[in-house]
């Protein structure tokens, strides 16, 4: 099997195979090497948000789902980060590693098994809080759902926060990243920093070493693009202290409380909650589900939070979309390409997160070139069908 990488990339075969034999990260520190005249990130159409990676193809938040994403044509690749025992930043999304790790196979960490609240739930399992990075390189990271390709389980390790950064600098064209401040309560209460500072000290001091600054837009974002996210509103505000990077405000499901204010989702998209926030962040990143409300598997009439949040100058970037018939509602049958249309034409969304980022990138491709293309090649054939099949249906 043959992948095409960028040039600067190992190829995608051998990076398996050092994974695999010696279970030491790939990427052990951003590149010192400066590539020149790498292609700027596009602006002028919704950004193409590699949710985890492309983990719809392989194991989440893994140099493999990264560099799979950056091939695929992402513009940011997303990802959670985490503190460990002994304090490192981690690419990891749960708190627990059961869901997608081999840790059940690791007779050593047996006893490991604790119960913590998390949010206001006990949670069970193996937590990330009690592992030291070097307890957690030994393990092999898998797929989540079971309906996806198992080939690549046992493959990967998980990552660093400085080794995800890696992978977007060592790109040959400019790919912006996309971190989470993930669960900062939970983290704070549990990892305590020898100098006294927080996780989200940590979190900043990672994005500035490596020359991640500068408000939207500015030429020093433009040259290493980044948006900040978080679901604690308490979060991003303490950061802005410290870096002028833009960042998003992630909201939950209708039924959840922001974690660090227990603010409802009434409360936190209200004209007055978007007016005070916005001096903080650029945007929000509302579950899908919430901007247009789904009954029996078919879409209901779109809410007005797109439109308010437009108002107040806030981007949208919703997550999650996902390829699969389980995720995909009716109304798009079973065709991922509907669902961007509606989404991005109708709706009209900033920015998508997505677990298959290569769809994404094949649909605004074919629908918005990112250049001009000659009629006679591939690309120029692909788009003028799309542009005849989307006259057919307006007529």
């Amino acid at each position: 099997m043959c992948i095409f990488i960028f040039a600067g990339f190992v190829p995608f075969l051998l990076l398996l195979s050092i994974e695999g034999s010696v279970g030491r990260p790939f990427y052990p520190l951003p590149s010192k090497n400066e590539v020149k005249h790498r292609k700027s990130l596009q602006t002028f159409r919704p950004y193409n948000i590699a949710h985890r990676g492309s983990n719809g193809e392989l194991p989440e938040e893994t140099t493999g789902a990264y560099m799979r994403a950056i091939e695929e044509g992402a513009d940011f690749i997303e990802t959670d980060i985490l503190a460990t025992k002994d304090g490192s930043l981690i690419c990891f999304h749960d708190v627990t590693l059961d869901e997608t790790t081999d840790i059940a196979k690791h007779k050593e960490f047996a006893n490991r098994i604790k119960t913590y609240e998390v949010q206001g739930d006990n949670v069970t399992g193996w937590f990330i809080v009690d592992f030291t990075l070097a307890e957690l390189k030994t393990l092999r990271v898998k797929q989540r759902y079971k309906f996806r390709d198992q080939k690549y389980n046992g493959k990967f390790s998980i990552i660093t926060f400085e080794e995800f950064i890696s992978i977007a600098l060592d790109a040959d064209r400019i790919v912006g990243i996309y971190p989470e401040i993930k669960n900062p309560v939970f983290i704070n209460q549990r990892v305590k920093w020898a100098d006294g500072k927080k996780f989200e000290d940590k979190f900043v001091e990672t994005l500035l070493k490596y020359g991640y600054k500068g408000a939207y837009m500015s030429k020093e974002w433009q040259k290493q693009p980044v948006f900040i996210q978080s679901f604690a509103p308490t979060s991003l505000v303490y950061i802005s202290n410290f870096t002028d990077s833009p960042k998003i405000f992630l909201i939950d499901d209708v039924t959840m409380p922001t974690q660090d204010t227990n603010q409802s989702y009434w409360d936190i998209t209200s004209d007055k909650y978007l007016e005070f926030i916005k001096d903080y962040v650029v945007g929000i990143g509302p579950w899908k589900d919430t901007i247009v409300p789904v009954e029996n598997n078919y879409l209901g009439p779109p809410t007005d939070l797109v439109a308010k949040a437009h108002a107040h100058d806030l981007q949208v970037h919703p997550y999650t979309y996902r390829n699969e018939q389980t995720f995909l509602h009716l109304d798009f049958h079973q065709d991922p390409y509907e669902e961007y249309s509606y989404w991005i034409n109708k709706i009209g969304v900033d920015g998508l997160f997505t677990d298959f980022t290569g769809s994404l990138h094949n649909y605004q491709e074919w629908t918005a070139p990112s250049s001009k293309e000659d009629d006679g090649d591939a690309s120029g054939l692909l788009h003028k069908i799309a542009s005849m099949i989307s006259s057919f249906k307006n007529d």
